[in-house]
């Protein structure tokens, strides 16, 4: 059985409460602040924007336009998808984590691709330009490439911290991680698609759910191993008791 051995009850109410947590406060504050800062995202350039797009425009050549072409398609929809979808099948059927690994492999993934379409949707920020070969279509805050390499590469971290590789490998492996997510959300600056400000807050906002949903799976992973920790003592008494009874 694919969930053998886990239980709706090792979901506890604190793992529901911080999930549901994440979705209204993460989504909610900065939708709330959408509100608020629209008229001057709308009207207004930041400094540091205008900062990035002179120094990409300074330093375009033909090679690094490739470069970062091939970089952004890392952060894609379509790469991100699949990904996704071959790591999930891994986690449940081939890896040696609890199948809630998987589970909340899938609830961080599909959280935060509702929760970047819903920014989009409340920013209405529009693209400093518009290249649908670099999937540049749409709104631009926040990016989508962006948050969508933060969860996926971060949790592939997460994954690289509990397993039981060595720790040089651990460092080495995460630090490259590390540095291809950075790369991903610079590619979409570098091709003029989104604003350095797309990017930093695409950064946040997929770190802040990215930990939420983390924190959760390690409380229900602790809850789950407590209970079958109970189980086994409550096993061990017993038969200590019917031995005790034959003797």
């Amino acid at each position: 059985m694919l969930f053998s051995g886990t239980k709706l009850s090792d979901l506890s109410k604190a793992s529901i409460i911080i999930i549901l947590a994440g979705f209204a406060l993460v989504g909610g504050a900065v939708y709330f602040f959408t509100e608020l800062a629209a008229d001057v995202l709308e009207q207004e350039k930041f400094f540091v924007d205008e900062t990035a797009t002179d120094v990409v425009r300074s330093i375009t050549t033909p090679w690094m336009d490739t470069f970062w072409g091939w970089t952004t398609d890392l952060g894609s929809v379509l790469f991100i998808s699949i990904a996704s979808v071959a790591l999930l099948i891994f986690l449940l059927f081939f890896s040696p984590f609890s199948r809630w690994v998987g589970i909340y492999f899938a609830i961080v993934m599909i959280g935060i691709s509702a929760l970047t379409k819903l920014l989009k949707v409340s920013f209405e920020r529009q693209r400093p330009e518009v290249l649908a070969e670099y999937d540049g279509t749409g709104f631009s805050f926040p990016s989508g490439h962006t948050t969508g390499s933060v969860v996926f590469y971060g949790f592939l971290i997460y994954l690289i911290v509990i397993s039981p590789l060595k720790k040089p490998w651990k460092w080495t492996v995460n630090v490259a991680l590390g540095i291809l997510i950075a790369l991903v959300g610079l590619s979409r600056v570098y091709l003029g698609v989104h604003f350095f400000t797309d990017v930093v807050g695409g950064m946040l906002f997929g770190l802040a759910w990215l930990l939420v949903c983390i924190a959760a799976l390690e409380i229900t992973i602790w809850n789950q191993r407590r209970r079958q920790s109970g189980s086994v003592q409550t096993l061990s008494k017993g038969k200590t008791e019917r031995k005790q009874e034959k003797g």
